[in-house]
Formats: structure tokens, sequence, C-alpha cells
């Protein structure tokens, strides 16, 4: 007989009285009901003050430990446990309720009570299926608490005593596992017969989706199409957003909604996977068509703070500031996400003003800033130049807000010092970090340097962030850039050497463009498009033209070669070929909308300017850390970027 915890409280004196043990009593089966029904206190409160007169059943037990467990009543477990034991219910009589203690004790994190359970289960003779069962609960409770090693530390016993694993085995395993684990798993699987279960595939999916989305892609192209359900549509959508990879999350989310789906209907997490993915690749068509799908399908999406906080994201990340602040402010109930992306969203625009008074609204609402939306602020004050607020916010991180400041706020600091000119001050703000600087706070006051190109103060940062992070070729890039613009050719040539010497080269340049739903990528000095030659014909013409409003100023256009022997001098970067695209497919009036993966360069920021005055249109363009809107020959940044 199992021992266990005293068998005295208030919890059991319902169950201390005369009678047959054996003799199922209505008030029992009203315990379960209610507890099955969620109604726990209801429960125990029949349990306390039931009718005395019969012995509850045997089968209120098991309701009694889930309520206790639901209820976060560790003690009233242990005297379940103890009632029990007294009446020769454990170790193994009972199945239901031998996984109920197991799965409780997991759950409430009293592990050493779990295994204790198990050790005194006489293996031999107990049934496989309880056997398996008991198993299966404290794997799950160890993976409940994080304790993957004591999974698999279970796992081996189980495997050891002969007992056969089944989906809900894997199901508590595979998340648990390390990533190199996963493939062993999935071996492990296919042997037992079980690689074709939905579940088990659903969650090897979002297993590999944590190193990529290449074999989480796999395992759901092995699936039986009558196979997919929701879940798994949602898991390998989840799999390729999360990994960057926006166009193959769109083309999937279109095959959903196609004859591959099968009649599954996109839910709400579906749709914040998809939107995320039209708010990397600033896909509005498609972004639009899913709010529209929203609102006609989820009448009571603004209840949902997800998917409410990926509309704003979409909208503010696609340059739709008023409908992201609509949006916010529809809201019934708002996250600190939620600020955070409105308060993000504003900083990319340059609105660093309305950012600042966004936060502070959130603080007064009693609303306690994270790390993110502190991030979100010093960017915005960085990027609209708003050096006094942006001090004063992080000198109050520690004291107002109970923040730490990270590596991230400091490459935020660095970033507005250096973008105002005020070179030493961040540098001696590196040197008063409490912890050793990284790449990115070394790469900003690099990147501040080219701004104001100081040489000197440039060398230093370089030398710093190639230690840490010897194969980021942006910072060669950037240094490079710095001596181009000095004059200084030696200094180019003994970068373009290091660069040679370790095998690096330059990233490519990419924008996208969205078209009637479908996104159009485009790669500096690219000749794959359809529309090729129309496009680099547009390219040259337009940068005839820009020669002769700017008097020549960036100086890229080569005349009297043709295109494709003009095409490395004249520097078809990628945003000029997505904006020629637009130019060329879309109706006149309209706003183009690019992203591109880097800053936008100098030469590309005089080229656009002019563009949008010759050609009466705007252009929305979104770079590597903020947005430029150029309409009538200016820009939104005002040359602060």
């Amino acid at each position: 007989m199992a021992t266990g915890p005293s068998t005295s409280g208030p919890i059991t004196a319902a169950f201390e009285f005369a009678g047959d043990a054996n003799s199922p009593e209505p008030w029992s089966s009203r315990v379960r009901t209610l507890t099955r029904l969620g109604r726990h206190r209801e429960a125990l409160a029949l349990l306390r003050h039931g009718d005395p007169s019969p012995p509850p059943h045997a089968l209120a037990l098991p309701a009694a430990v889930i309520s206790c467990t639901a209820l976060a009543l560790a003690a009233g477990v242990a005297q379940m446990h103890a009632l029990a034991a007294k009446r020769g219910l454990l170790p193994a009589s009972d199945a239901y309720l031998l996984s109920a203690l197991l799965s409780s004790y997991s759950r409430l994190g009293l592990l050493p009570r779990a295994h204790q359970l198990l050790d005194e289960m006489p293996l031999a003779s107990t049934a496989p299926t309880t056997v398996r069962t008991a198993f299966n609960s404290l794997i799950s409770g160890c993976a409940l608490h994080a304790l993957p090693a004591a999974c698999f530390a279970v796992f081996s016993r189980m495997r050891a005593t002969g007992v056969r694993f089944d989906a809900i085995t894997l199901l508590a395993l595979v998340p648990s596992a390390p990533l190199g684990v996963v493939p062993q798993l999935q071996a492990l699987a296919a042997r037992a017969g079980l690689a074709s279960d939905t579940s088990v595939a659903n969650c090897l999916i979002s297993a590999y989706a944590r190193g990529g989305a290449a074999l989480a892609r796999q395992v759901f192209d092995e699936m039986p199409r009558a196979s997919r359900d929701l879940v798994s549509w949602n898991a390998v959508l989840s799999a390729h957003s999360q990994n960057g990879l926006g166009v193959d999350a769109l083309e999937l989310y279109w095959r959903m909604r196609g004859r591959d789906g099968g009649g599954v209907e996109p839910d709400a997490v579906t749709l914040v996977s998809v939107l995320s993915s039209c708010a990397h690749l600033g896909a509005r068509g498609v972004g639009l068509d899913v709010k529209r799908y929203v609102r006609e399908r989820l009448p009571g999406f603004r209840a949902n703070v997800q998917l409410c906080n990926a509309l704003i994201n979409f909208h503010a990340r696609c340059g739709s500031l008023p409908q992201a602040q609509q949006l916010f402010d529809e809201m019934p109930k708002r996250s600190i996400v939620s600020w955070t992306a409105l308060i993000t969203g504003y900083g990319m625009h340059g609105h660093g003003d309305v950012a600042v008074n966004l936060f502070e609204a959130m603080v007064s609402e009693g609303i306690q800033p994270d790390n993110v939306a502190a991030v979100g602020l010093l960017s915005a004050c960085s990027h609209a130049g708003m050096y006094d607020e942006g001090r004063k916010h992080f000198s109050a991180m520690k004291g107002t807000y109970k923040l730490r400041p990270t590596l991230e706020h400091y490459t935020c600091m660095v970033d507005l010092l250096g973008r105002a000119g005020r070179l030493d001050e961040a540098r001696d703000l590196i040197s008063s970090m409490p912890m050793p600087a990284d790449g990115a706070v070394w790469g900003a006051l690099l990147g501040a340097c080219k701004i104001h190109k100081n040489v000197e103060m440039g060398e230093e940062a370089f030398e710093h962030v190639i230690k840490l992070e010897p194969s980021n070729v942006g910072y060669y890039v950037l240094m490079a850039n710095i001596y181009t613009d000095t004059g200084q050719l030696d200094g180019v040539a003994k970068v373009r050497v290091m660069m040679k010497q370790r095998g690096l080269k330059k990233e490519p340049g990419c924008s996208y463009i969205e078209h009637k739903g479908k996104v159009h990528l485009f790669m500096a000095d690219d000749h794959s498009h359809p529309q090729e030659k129309r496009i680099y014909k547009l390219v040259v013409k337009l940068e005839q033209l820009v020669k002769e409003t700017t008097g020549g100023v960036n100086g890229s256009v080569v005349v009297g070669r043709t295109v494709k022997a003009a095409a490395p001098l004249v520097g078809f970067h990628s945003e000029k070929l997505a904006v020629a695209f637009g130019l060329l497919n879309t109706e006149a009036g309209g706003e183009i909308v690019v992203i591109k993966n880097l800053r936008v360069c100098d030469d590309c920021h005089v080229f656009l300017k002019t563009v949008s005055a010759v050609s009466n249109r705007a252009f929305l363009i979104r770079d590597a850390s903020r947005f430029h809107r150029f309409e009538d020959g200016a820009c939104s940044c005002r040359d602060y970027w």
C-alpha cells in the first residue's frame, strides 16, 4: 500500500463516514459534473457539506484532485492521496485516480511526490495503459516546469521498463527537446507508427521552427493533405513568419484559403502570423484583405488584444499611422505591446514628439514600461533628433521606470548622441557603461562617424567592432564609406583587402514592392524580373532627369552606354528598381510603398527626392531603421537619417 500524507483536514472530512466505499452515490456524480464544468469551489464545498449518510464513491476522488489542482490547493491534493491510500485504491487499482494524482503533483511542481507515487507502482501487475498514463503524466509535469533533462530521464526509464510510448508522450517530449534531439524523436515516432498522427506532426513542425523553416516545411509537406488541420497550417505559417520568410508565409496563406486548405478557415492565430509577414514585407494590399476578413468573420475582434496588436503593427510598419491610431483608440483593453507598437510606429516615421507623448500617457495610465517600450521611445528620440527628451528618459529608466538599461538602450543612446554630432559624449557614454559594449553599440558609433565624416573615431570604433563581429560585412562597408567620403582611397583599399582575406562580400541590397497581391523582390543590379528592360530603361531616364535637375550631385549617370553596360556604373540600387516598377505599374497619383533591407544611401536619397518632384508621385520607403516619405522634392526625415 502506498504511503501518503495525513488524512486529516477539512477537505477530507466528508469522506469520513461509515459505509460501503464501493456504492456509487448521486452526489458523487454531481461532484464530478461540477469539476468538469470548472466549478471547482462548488465541487469541494459539496464534498465538505454533502449528504453525510453514505460515504462518497471512489469516483469522486479524482474529481476532487482535479479541483484542488485547479485551485492550487497542494494540501488538498495530499489529503486526497492519503485517503485513497487508506482505502486501498492505490497504488494501481484506479488508473484514473492515479493519473489525476500524478498529473496534479507534477503540475503543482511537487515532482518528488510524483516520482514517489510512480516508484510505488507494482509495474508488473499493473495494466500497461495505467503504467503508460503514469509515465506520461510525470513527463508532462516535468515539461510544464521546463525541466527537459528530467523529461528525458523519465522517458528513458519508461523505455527501459518496456512501456510503449504513445502520441501523448511525444507531445510532451518534443517541445522540451533541444533542437538537435528533435530528429531522433521524429525517427522514434516513425518507427512506432506515430509519424502520421496529426498532433505529433504539428508538434514537430513547431519544434523545427525554432531552428528555421526548412525542416518544419518538410514535415508539413509530407503530411497527407487530408490530415492537415488548422493547427498544421498555423504551425507552418508561424514557422515561416517568425523566421523572416514573409513571401513564403503569404504563399502558404493563399494555399490555405484555396483548394489546398481543404475547407480549413483561418482563425486569429493564423491572421496574426499573416499580418506579421505583411508588416515585414510592406504587403499593404494583402494586409488590408486580412483586415476585411477580420471585420467580416470575427466581429468581436477588438477584444482579441493579440490580433489588434498585429493589426496596429501592420498599419504602422506599412506607413498607415492614422489607421494604426484608430485601431488603438477602438481597443477596449490594451496591453503594453499595444502601446509599444504605436510608439515604435510613430518613431519610425520620425514623429518623436508623438511617441514621447504616447509613452508618457501610457505611464500616466499606470502601465509599467518594459525594456522593449523603452527601446521604442529612445529610438524615436534618435530618429527625430530629440536629444534632450532622449537624455531625460534614459536618465529616468532606473529611478522612475525601475528599468536597468540594457545593451539595446545604450545602443539607442549612442545612436542619438552620434546623430546629433555629440561624438565625444557618445564615446564617453560607452566608456561609462556597466557592461562591455557589444558590436551594436560600437556599430552605432561607427555609423555616426560616417554621418559626420570623423575618420579618427571611426577607426577606433571599427577596431572594436570587427573584434566583436568579424563577419559582419556592414561594418566594413561603413568604414570604407568613411574613407571614401574623406578622399582616403588607401583606406578604402585596406578595407577591401581585409574583406577579401576574410572571404566577406557586401550584403546585397534588396527591396520589396507589392502589386495586386503579389510581392515583387528586387536585388541591386538585378536582371531577373520579367519587366527588366522597361524598368532599367526608366531608371536610366530618371537618372538623366536627376542629373539635369541637381546639376549632377549624385553623378551616377553614364550617358551613351547600353542599359546592361551602364548598370554597374549607374548603380541600379534595389529601391530605384522597385520605384521604377511602381511607376510603370500603378495609377498616377497613388503612393508607392517600398521596403528595403539596408539603409537608404545618399545617392538614392537624392534620386528619390528629385524623382518625387518630377513625377508628381509620393514614395514611402522603409529602410533598415525608419520610414522616408519622399514628396514634392523633400523627405520627411529632413535629411537626418
